[in-house]
């Protein structure tokens, strides 16, 4: 237990005007064996009382401890305020008046810290505090710090009590809640994402039913309809047991930043943009009992994450264990290495969403990775797009240089677009959006696949 002694604001204003006086005795002429004397004489005493008191209220503390009780959740969400919880339980005969603060990791905006409270005997106090994670990965929380008064106001004593803990910041699922209690009411239309009835549409038999107006007489199931004396039907459901796999860009592009997470879940880097979409889409993809599988390119050999495609409900916790603390590198990506890695890994024909961040000069390399993993699978291209292009292109022309700046945004604007068009071809699946749309892009994407049935 680490202990730090602090002199209190009393003890050294004491000592400060016992030093004025003594300083304004001697420029008065007193002679300095005098003052030393009289400083003395009202210095050893309280030296003396000072002393005395933080044995004795070392010694009581050490009797009756005030003991921490720290509540932390099972995990973060970055970008999402979370409102932690210390307890103070004092089990002995007195009160202690306290001031805590919490050690939260650096990468965290805190609120609400120090405080000061009075913890009365034989009870308990607590106390709140809201953090917000700012970044991905691994939080470590310290000890907490406890600042007590000696009971004769002399001292003040600092301490560490509670134990460190260890927790993972996670992507913001934010929008994963959002879509999973619109898709319970059938209101997914409410954020852009489309809607189709399925009954009947898919190849894969689901159930029998009986028939509605408007069914197709060629799903009459017509020994069902002699058995239960009224028309039966056959229900389809889209295939399932597919793959969705995930190509996801760590490179020195994916660091463009802007702006901080906000609790809606729009905002912050590329990267944690992609790796919303992601989340997203294997919950969707999961729901509709397909595989999904992930592998991260741009990163040093040997720094490489892969997700083997599986399924079930425990498959998005699974994915997220294995990629929520990685964060986009200073490296060149390289697509067509990426592309490789992919045909030797995932030999299955899949649904491959590579998630990027492109420019026109990436064409020469991007594309050849394209025509290698159309030689097997089904590819998405889903690039980012800096929001604050369309921010300088719809600005007011208030001024000539505001004119210059808006035709250079358009000018920027349809060169990528071009250079974009030459890489996919006439794919009409891949996108090119902006951060904040790029989920219920390929959410929408991903629908219009298994509808047409392109897998």
């Amino acid at each position: 237990m680490r202990l730090l002694v602090i002199p209190t604001t009393g003890t050294v204003t004491l000592l400060a005007g016992l030093a004025v006086a003594a300083c304004l005795a001697l420029l008065a002429g007193l002679p300095v064996s005098t003052v030393a004397v009289l400083t003395g004489a009202v210095l050893l005493p309280a030296l003396a009382w000072a002393l005395f008191d933080l044995w004795r209220s070392r010694r009581l503390w050490r009797q009756a401890p005030l003991r921490i009780e720290r509540s932390l959740p099972g995990a973060f969400s970055l970008g999402v305020p979370t409102v932690l919880t210390l307890v103070l339980v004092n089990e002995g005969p007195l009160a202690w008046a306290v001031t805590v603060f919490d050690e939260v990791d650096p990468r965290f905006a805190f609120e609400g810290l120090p405080q000061t409270v009075a913890v009365p005997p034989a009870s308990r106090a607590e106390l709140r505090y809201t953090v917000t994670a700012r970044e991905r990965g691994v939080a470590l929380f310290g000890t907490t710090q406890l600042r007590w008064r000696s009971r004769g106001g002399c001292f003040e004593v600092q301490q560490s009590l509670g134990k460190p803990g260890k927790l993972r910041v996670y992507p913001n699922f934010a929008a994963l809640a959002r879509y999973a209690w619109l898709s319970g009411d059938r209101r997914l239309a409410q954020i852009g994402i489309k809607t189709y009835v399925q009954r009947g549409q898919g190849t894969d038999f689901r159930q029998l039913a009986d028939y509605k107006t408007g069914d197709s007489l060629r799903h009459i199931d017509w020994k069902a309809t002699l058995r239960h004396q009224r028309p039966i039907v056959r229900e389809f459901q889209d295939d399932r047991d597919q793959c969705v796999f995930f190509l996801l860009d760590c490179g020195r592009r994916m660091r463009a930043d802007e702006g901080g997470p906000e609790q809606d879940g729009h905002g912050g880097s590329h990267f944690d943009e992609a790796l919303n979409a992601l989340m997203l889409l294997s919950y969707v993809a999961l729901k509709e009992g397909d595989e999904v599988g992930a592998m991260t390119f741009g990163y040093p050999p040997g720094q490489r994450r892969d997700f083997a495609p599986r399924k079930g409900a425990a498959t998005l916790n699974a994915l997220m264990n294995r990629l929520h603390d990685i964060q986009p590198g200073a490296m060149h990506s390289d697509y067509l290495l990426a592309a490789q890695e992919l045909l030797r890994v995932q030999r299955r024909r899949a649904l491959v969403i590579v998630l990027t961040n492109f420019r026109d000069e990436d064409a020469a390399e991007l594309r050849p990775a394209i025509k290698l993993l159309r030689r097997r699978h089904l590819v998405l291209v889903a690039s980012l797009r800096e929001r604050v292009l369309g921010r300088i292109a719809g600005q007011a022309l208030s001024s000539p240089a505001d004119a210059v700046d808006v035709a250079a945004a358009h000018l920027f604007a349809q060169s990528r677009r071009d250079a974009f068009a030459r890489v996919v071809g006439n794919d009409p699946l891949s996108v090119d959006v902006e951060p904040a749309q790029l989920a219920v892009s390929l959410v929408n994407r991903y629908h219009a696949v298994k509808r047409a049935g392109l897998l």
